[in-house]
């Protein structure tokens, strides 16, 4: 009896990294043999030298994971390399390591991410190495929280029963150094100051000389990023973190460059994108996160002093192209509690949005790609509607993902990628069930092939 002896290149390794894993037969999440039927969503897309393997992104999710003091303060650890590079191994095409503060006091909770020093540098690189060696592309949102700072992690809150809770400095936190366009009491983010059923600090106003170096912060980190290997680099500027706050006239009632106008508001934000498009390689794609709009417009704030809104985020797309940056990421929401929508619970808000600004840019001949969120509610939506069980989620989720970017049979999609987020912390393997539900035959991870879905 005979056995034949394979040499070891025949399981060979991801080269460059100090520890084995295995190169990939077939890269996961990609179609073994594209076709002219082959969704939209499972073909590659190439921006700048990048090359997406489908069209599916991981977007980032905060995690509170990170030490809040000592030598590894804001460093990613093996928490990170676990979550983020599952994803990367179930077929995502890109996978954005969460908002990570430019500034010790940008993060939004002492437990957040931070690149502000170059001893951080290597535990990106780490991350990134992984996600990257399981043919993903790695990605990082640059932030800076500004009032929405020093908090504490959610479920601390929640199990408090508070919505947001203060992170004094006991708990790691910088009370004195929350800051944003506008200062004093009433500009803190609930309104509440710093009374007893308040969740935020007040913040200081920022100064000229605080803006610009806030300005080389997100410049400096993104050298840093580019030092680690990553391959795409986002700036935060939704949600009502501080870049957002610049751009609302609810948040920005300053009377100096910086606000008013609408150059003015938008002068952070180009500053930010200039200095950061100057600190990364020309090959290198930038992606922008805005919320479209704030849903303020019929608020009295909204109607006194006006909002950003979806002709706002149209006006700032004409210019991105210019600026460098390869791709909006279209979300919505997050600067006032006054808003008037509940974002976790109204379908479609935002894909459609997204549609109307993807529509914008290709009648003014933008060369900008366009990214949608909120597709899986929804997805989850349209199932309720119809009575499917959790079971049968799936097919809704795929259809809905499939619509948005389908550019089949002379149909406009509505986004160029797609972005989702929790999501994948319910089902890592999201790709490749989408892709199952789809009949498209993807590649599997080699360590899980023996478990890969019977085709339908």
């Amino acid at each position: 009896m005979s056995s034949t002896l394979l040499p070891k290149e025949a399981n060979p390794a991801v080269p460059n990294l100090p520890y084995y894993t295995p190169r990939h037969v077939a890269d996961p999440g990609a179609p073994f043999q594209p076709s002219s039927s082959t969704p939209t969503l499972f073909t590659p897309l190439k921006i700048r030298s990048k090359t997406m393997r489908n069209r599916i992104v991981v977007a980032p999710m905060c995690q509170y994971s990170t030490a809040a003091e000592g030598p590894d303060i804001g460093k990613l650890t093996d928490y990170h390399v676990a979550t983020l590079g599952h994803y990367a191994l179930k077929g995502a095409a890109l996978v954005f390591i969460e908002a990570t503060g430019v500034q010790p006091n940008g993060r939004i909770t002492p437990h957040c991410p931070g690149i502000w020093s170059d001893a951080q540098t290597e535990s990106f690189k780490r991350v990134s190495d992984f996600i990257k060696a399981q043919g993903a592309l790695s990605g990082v949102q640059l932030a800076h929280a500004g009032r929405k700072s020093s908090t504490v992690p959610p479920w601390i809150a929640a199990s408090l029963k508070k919505p947001s809770l203060r992170a004094s400095k006991e708990a790691g936190g910088w009370p004195e150094d929350v800051v944003g366009p506008m200062g004093g009491d009433e500009n803190s983010w609930d309104g509440k100051g710093l009374a007893e059923d308040g969740g935020f600090y007040p913040p200081r106003q920022l100064t000229i000389s605080d803006i610009q170096e806030t300005v080389m912060a997100f410049a400096q980190s993104a050298r840093r990023a580019v030092e680690a290997g990553i391959d795409v680099i986002e700036i935060h500027a939704a949600h009502g973190y501080l870049i957002h706050q610049f751009l609302s006239p609810i948040t920005n009632r300053r009377t100096d460059q910086y606000g008013g106008s609408f150059e003015n508001r938008t002068r952070l934000l180009v500053e930010v994108v200039e200095a950061v498009r100057a600190q990364i390689p020309t090959d290198m794609p930038l992606f922008l996160r805005v919320s479209s709009t704030e849903w303020m417009e019929e608020s009295e704030l909204g109607k006194k002093y006006g909002s950003w809104d979806v002709e706002s985020t149209m006006r700032l797309a004409r210019l991105l192209p210019a600026l460098g940056v390869d791709l909006l990421d279209v979300s919505s929401g997050g600067n006032h509690p006054l808003q008037r929508i509940n974002m976790f619970s109204s379908k479609d808000y935002q894909t459609k949005i997204a549609n109307q600004i993807r529509q914008m840019a290709k009648t003014n001949n933008l060369k900008l790609l366009i990214g949608a969120v909120g597709l899986i509610t929804e997805a989850e939506q349209a199932r309720d509607i119809v009575e499917e069980g959790p079971d049968r989620s799936i097919g809704e989720e795929a259809n809905a993902a499939k619509e948005m970017t389908d550019a089949k049979g002379g149909k406009e999609p509505m986004a160029d990628v797609i972005l989702v987020a929790r999501q994948f912390m319910r089902e890592p393997e999201w790709v490749l069930k989408v892709a199952w539900k789809l009949n498209v035959d993807v590649a599997w991870p080699s360590q899980f092939l023996r478990v890969r879905f019977p085709k339908l």
